[in-house]
């Protein structure tokens, strides 16, 4: 994968990301909005529980559904912001990532939360994305996603709480595997760059010094300087 080239595709790539999540929280919306006319009997039925196999296709539908309205509300603004910072820079990849996050906390409810509870929700969701969001930059060399990172960690340091067990009524193991699932995300889906090679095939060009001695002439790498890919992000943002 490789970063995006210009601020215009990272503009158009944020609005794909604000339309994606939009369209996902008008989706969880009008499932909650069925659910509550059937009397939650979605939940009761679509509902993933530890070690029953007949629930494991609550993989894909456990994260569409919540228990009531407060349930959702708490949901739907976290998973927003972080869900638009996780797919601004490639809503491509962001799709993969939710996949991955659905998967790693569900199989994290499925073979360790106790059998006679059912679990639904988006948070496990909400986790990866964060996860995913505050550790991304450090694997794409970005700077200005390392400050967001930092940035979100700092500002939604409570939210590592939701990974500690004791809290009644919360699945802490599927906010732990979808925050696992966050971190892995970004290194799967890093950019890779691949090293530039000297034209023509040929080894590193030879210099000669002012006083004769020779040296070697060798292209810069990226991220060798950390002011300039700062300045090439904050460019990028609009923001020099």
């Amino acid at each position: 994968m490789s970063e995006m080239s210009s601020p215009e595709q990272m503009i158009a790539e944020a609005r794909k990301a604000c339309f994606v999540m939009c369209g996902f929280l008008a989706a969880l919306w009008a499932v909650q909005l069925v659910n509550w006319g059937c009397d939650y009997s979605l939940v009761r039925e679509h509902a993933l529980v530890s070690g029953d196999v007949e629930t494991l296709p609550a993989l894909v539908t456990a994260p569409l559904l919540h228990l009531n309205w407060a349930h959702i509300e708490s949901n739907s603004g976290p998973l927003f912001i972080f869900g638009f910072l996780a797919a601004y820079r490639g809503v491509a990849r962001f799709f993969g990532l939710t996949a991955l996050v659905a998967l790693t906390s569900g199989l994290a409810i499925w073979f360790f939360e106790r059998a006679d509870v059912g679990t639904v929700g988006a948070s496990g969701l909400v986790f990866g994305y964060f996860g995913y969001v505050v550790v991304r930059g450090f694997f794409d060399r970005h700077l200005v996603d390392s400050l967001v990172g930092v940035v979100m960690a700092a500002s939604f340091a409570y939210t590592f709480t939701g990974v500690v067990p004791g809290t009644p009524g919360i699945s802490w193991l599927g906010h732990l595997g979808g925050f696992v699932g966050g971190v892995a995300g970004a290194w799967v889906f890093r950019d890779r760059v691949e090293k530039a090679k000297p034209r023509g095939g040929k080894g590193p060009e030879e210099s000669q010094g002012p006083s004769g001695s020779k040296g070697l002439a060798v292209p810069a790498a990226r991220g060798e300087s950390p002011r300039a890919d700062l300045h090439k992000e904050l460019r990028d943002l609009g923001l020099l």
